[in-house]
């Protein structure tokens, strides 16, 4: 696969991951209040987890399995959190991302959602991107729901997440017919 491309938004510059964002990725993703709302992200996130995780992504963008990317401020390339289309296969993928808490309500996700279900369309050429999240957790529905994403259903007792079950929200997008190639 060749490399993979910047993606740029008016604020955003969504770049791939490198593994000098270890720290900053530990810093802000480390947060209990993004743990608690992902499934996939540990609480205390400790030292080398980072790291593991931007080369096994690194590794899945060659693989054609992810695209994941920082999400960074244009105007001081500070990262502010990542994005990404994970689960790549049969013309699908799953969306997610998390922004970090000094980050939180400024529009940021939405932008950057926007941006990676475009390029999610018209470069990889998926049908369809699907995303989920704990029913508890409100934010990332409406993120999802701001980018044109329709809710297809609450599975309960979903996952079993520290001891407890949790309901999760599903939620769907397919490819619009005339998107142009960009």
């Amino acid at each position: 696969m060749p490399h993979q491309p910047l993606l740029t938004t008016h604020r955003l510059l969504l770049r791939p991951l490198q593994l000098s964002d270890a720290k900053r990725v530990q810093a802000l993703a480390g947060d209990e209040q993004i743990a608690n709302g992902t499934l996939n992200i540990p609480h205390p996130y400790t030292d080398g987890v980072a790291g593991q995780w931007i080369g096994k992504h690194l590794a899945g963008w060659h693989k054609g399995q992810s695209a994941i990317y920082a999400i960074t401020l244009k105007s001081s390339q500070q990262l502010i959190g990542c994005i990404g289309l994970h689960n790549i296969q049969d013309n699908k993928a799953q969306l997610g991302y998390w922004i970090g808490v000094p980050y939180w309500g400024q529009g940021f996700c939405t932008e950057a959602a926007e941006r990676i279900v475009e390029f999610g369309f018209k470069r990889l050429k998926l049908d369809i991107i699907y995303g989920q999240h704990f029913s508890r957790e409100t934010n990332p529905g409406k993120v999802m729901q701001k980018i044109g994403m329709k809710h297809v259903m609450t599975k309960n007792d979903a996952v079993r997440v520290n001891m407890l079950t949790e309901n999760m929200e599903y939620y769907e997008m397919k490819c619009p017919e005339a998107l142009p190639v960009s």
